[in-house]
Formats: structure tokens, C-alpha cells, sequence
């Protein structure tokens, strides 16, 4: 299935609904630079501070090509303008001053106190920027007793509670296959800024965004703290049921495949019944509601394993279709990359890398149907837009970046 191709827009020029923020992002990895991608996506003119010698270490993270290079950094740094910065240096520390005195927000996600160090904390900042937020994304946050701690997504993960359910009941906690805690800290830290960019708009006074993994984390737990609290229930790890719910897993079929089938609803179960086969089931005294379906969850899965097992998953999905019953493939990049609904809703875009050519890409989400964003190009070579920044928004003339590139600077 063929999926829309998209030129690289040339000049860098900034369009969508937030093409009139300016974003200076000085985080690393993923926690803060997701929160600047999707800034970005949305048109934010976002300037990525790095280090001159390496870079942001996301350069080197993830699946490298044949040509050695990350495929994960074109996705997180599209969108975006990458200027070299020593910020150990008084002159690099200047140098990001001056642009945080332009913007409306600054990203970082240093340990606590990194910033206060170099002189770039928020009360220094505000004084010259009084309409800066600052968004801080941390492991732990930016005050109580673990805030000086190093913190990865990965212990946001398990502290946060996320970890403890995941996975196999007879295994380890397990992982998710992505950084799901950094994401979903960047997320929160999104939505932040966006708030207190409101808040600006009402008082003139920008803020602190401060946003933890393992609060973001925390955020997304349900009602596991007071199902322990006030019942004494610990949830466990349960592999690919929740409990209680049913039927809604995994179910193999004919050709060696499997398929998600999810009707625990009393209309849809009763009409995953009818395609069954077996519509007195709905009536059954062990199936009839939800809580009798969930404390008879095993055999009515087994149930249902035995009758998807006869079948090829092309019919079986075609049939429950035809039914109004919930279900599908369990997706890879392969299936995205050939499904229609995917190319139908251009939810993957190709566009064009200077190294790799056609370059498939996720596109932004969610869609606005007035004021859409956009992936303009992708993640920028180190220092691409040094010189183009320090000059059109600092006034640096050549001489002052050759002095500063001369001295290490940038």
C-alpha cells in the first residue's frame, strides 16, 4: 500500500497553529525532545540546543541504517532547528540567555539544580523573559527527596506502578518494547505548556511546567491506589486479560495466527454468540452479564480459542465484522505499512532523507480538521542552523561566530 510522499520544505519555514511560538529546547534523549517534537509538529519554531562535540546522544540511540545512522533521530528532532551550544561555557550560557530572552518556552530535562548552576534558573530567566515557561521534565520532579536522583524513564516505569502489572504472571515484570515513561512524561509536559501558555495570555506571567515520569506514569494507573487502600486488592500482573473482563484477549486461529477479540459488552457478546454459532450462550447463567462473563473468564476464553482455532483469521475477521463484534490483527510495522485504513488516513507519510531517500515516518496526531500540523523535514545534521540562528535572531555578525566556533563555543 502506497502512503502519500512529502517533500522536505526547503526553507524551514514555520506553519500550523503554534507557528508563532519560539521553543528553545536544551533537553537530551527523549523526555524533553518529544515534548519539543510535538511542539513542533504543530508548527512552534523550535531551536535544539546541543552539546558541539556529540550532539544530543539520541543521534547514536536506536536501530542504526546500513550507513551507520539512527533512524529513530529523524522522527524525534523533526521540525526542528539544531544549534550548537557549549552550555558549560559562560559564553554558551550567554548564548542560550539570549535566546530564552525571545522565547516562550524553554525545555530542559537536566537533573535539578543543573541550570541554577549555569545561571539559567527560572527566577534569573523570568527576570528577563517575564513571559517564559519553563517546562522541566525530570525523573522524580523538582522538589521532594528523590528530585536530585538521575532518573530513566524505565524507574519512572516501576515507581510510577506501571511495571509491577505488565506482563506474564510467571515472569519478571516485564517492559514495554517502547520508552513509554519518558513519552508519556514529554506528553503531560505538552500539555502543560499548553495550559500555562494560557495562563500567559490571561496574566502576562509565564511558569514552571514541572513534570515527573513517574507522576506521568501515575497519572494513567487507574483506580489501583484506592482499589488497595479501601479494599486491600492488589492488582497483578495478568498477561493478555484484565481481569474480570471478558471476553476480551488473544485467540489463535487456523493459519497459525491470532486475532484480539473484544466483547465484553452484553450487546456485543451476544452477538459474538450469534456468529458462534452458539446465541443461547448470551442467555447462559454463567455468560448473561458482565460479572458472570468475568468470573467464568477461563473456560468462556477457552470457549472461544476453540472455535477461532477452526477458522483462518481472514474469515473469522471478516465474519465479526459483518457482526458489529470488536476485533483485529495484532499489528507490526509490516502490517501498518500495508494497511489501507494506515495510507487512507496518511498515517504514515514518506518523506525524503538526504542519506536515506523515502523515509517513512508516523505523522502528527491527533488531527485538527482547521489548523492541522505537519512534519516540515526531519531531524536536522549537527549544528545545521547554527549560523542562521545566532545571526537573524541574535545579530552575531561572522566574525563573532567565527570567534565562538574558534574557541569551542559552538
Amino acid at each position: 500500500m502506497a502512503h502519500e510522499h512529502v517533500e522536505t520544505t526547503p526553507d524551514h519555514a514555520q506553519v500550523g497553529p503554534l507557528s508563532d511560538l519560539r521553543v528553545i529546547e536544551m533537553g537530551q534523549l527523549l523526555a524533553g525532545p518529544f515534548c519539543g517534537q510535538l511542539l513542533a509538529d504543530f508548527g512552534a519554531e523550535v531551536i535544539k540546543l546541543e552539546d558541539p562535540g556529540h550532539g544530543d546522544p539520541m543521534r547514536q540511540w536506536g536501530r542504526k541504517s546500513s550507513q551507520g545512522q539512527s533512524l529513530w533521530w529523524p522522527i524525534v528532532a523533526r521540525n526542528k532547528k539544531s544549534v550548537t551550544c557549549n552550555l558549560r561555557t559562560p559564553e554558551g550560557q550567554q548564548i542560550a540567555r539570549d535566546l530564552i530572552a525571545t522565547a516562550d518556552i524553554l525545555i530542559e530535562n537536566f537533573r535539578p539544580g543543573t541550570l541554577e548552576r549555569w545561571g539559567l534558573g527560572f527566577e534569573e530567566l523570568s527576570a528577563l523573559n517575564p513571559r517564559l515557561i519553563m517546562v522541566r521534565v525530570t525523573g522524580y520532579g523538582q522538589t521532594g527527596p528523590y528530585a536530585p536522583r538521575a532518573g530513566y524513564g524505565s524507574i519512572g516505569e516501576a515507581m510510577g506502578g506501571l511495571r509491577y502489572i505488565t506482563g506474564d504472571p510467571e515472569s519478571l515484570p516485564s517492559r514495554t518494547g517502547i520508552s513509554i515513561g519518558d513519552s508519556l512524561a514529554a506528553v503531560f509536559a505538552t500539555i502543560g505548556a499548553l495550559v500555562a501558555l494560557r495562563g500567559v495570555q490571561r496574566t502576562g506571567r509565564g511558569q514552571v511546567v514541572d513534570s515527573a515520569i513517574y507522576e506521568a506514569v501515575l497519572s494513567l494507573m487507574e483506580s489501583t491506589v484506592p482499589e488497595y487502600q479501601l479494599t486491600g486488592y492488589q492488582r497483578e500482573r495478568t498477561g493478555s486479560i484484565l481481569p474480570n473482563v471478558a471476553p476480551s484477549n488473544v485467540y489463535p486461529t487456523a493459519d497459525d495466527s491470532s486475532i484480539l477479540i473484544a466483547a465484553n459488552q452484553d450487546t456485543v457478546f451476544r452477538r459474538l454468540v450469534a456468529a458462534i454459532g452458539s446465541p443461547e450462550l448470551a442467555d447462559d447463567p454463567r455468560y448473561c452479564n458482565h460479572t458472570e462473563r468475568g468470573a467464568h473468564q477461563t473456560e468462556l476464553d477457552a470457549l472461544i480459542a476453540g472455535w477461532t482455532a477452526r477458522h483462518q483469521s481472514d474469515d473469522l475477521l471478516a465474519l465479526l465484522e459483518q457482526k458489529g463484534v470488536p476485533a483485529g490483527r495484532i499489528y507490526r510495522a509490516k502490517d501498518m505499512l500495508a494497511d489501507p485504513h494506515f495510507a487512507a488516513r496518511e498515517a504514515i507519510i514518506t518523506m525524503q532523507h538526504k542519506l536515506f531517500g523515502d523515509f517513512p515516518v508516523q505523522n502528527v496526531a491527533p488531527k485538527l480538521s482547521s489548523t492541522p500540523g505537519s512534519i516540515r523535514w526531519l531531524g536536522p545534521e549537527l549544528g545545521e542552523h547554527t549560523v542562521e540562528v545566532l545571526a537573524d535572531i541574535l545579530d552575531r555578525t561572522p566574525i563573532d561566530i567565527d570567534d565562538l566556533r574558534a574557541s569551542g563555543v559552538i
